[in-house]
């Protein structure tokens, strides 16, 4: 009856141990493995975010380009309309006079001018 209870008694005793290092090992390992995962959802992260970093530094960069080139092409659409101006305000001076010379002098003027851009642009 000895050794029963003292079977008893050890078992208990191994049982309680035992179980408990599982628990703690199966625990542990299962710690472990949740931060291994974690760390490589970080990872995946961090990926991710610096590829958007990049993507968004490209687009600002784009943006900007075409920013300036916008201003550039505003500047030049103004420096026409300003020519324009000048034209049509000349072409109204020689169709009120109605002069003849006047009117020689403006289309020749127009033919040298539409020659000479046709020369420069070719």
């Amino acid at each position: 009856m000895n050794s029963r209870r003292e079977h008893n008694a050890r078992a208990a005793l191994f049982d309680g141990i035992e179980e408990g290092g599982i628990k703690a090992s199966s625990s542990y390992s299962s710690h472990e493995i949740d931060e291994q995962e974690n760390d490589r959802t970080v990872d995946g992260l961090q990926d991710r975010v610096s590829f958007l970093k990049r993507l968004s530094g490209d687009i600002h960069e784009e943006v900007e380009t075409h920013n300036r080139m916008l201003d550039r092409m505003g500047n030049d659409m103004d420096a026409s309309r300003g020519v324009l101006s000048g034209t049509m305000d000349k072409f109204k001076k020689v169709f009120e006079t109605k002069s003849s010379r006047h009117m020689f002098t403006l289309v020749a003027s127009f033919l040298v001018i539409f020659l000479v851009i046709y020369y420069l642009t070719r």
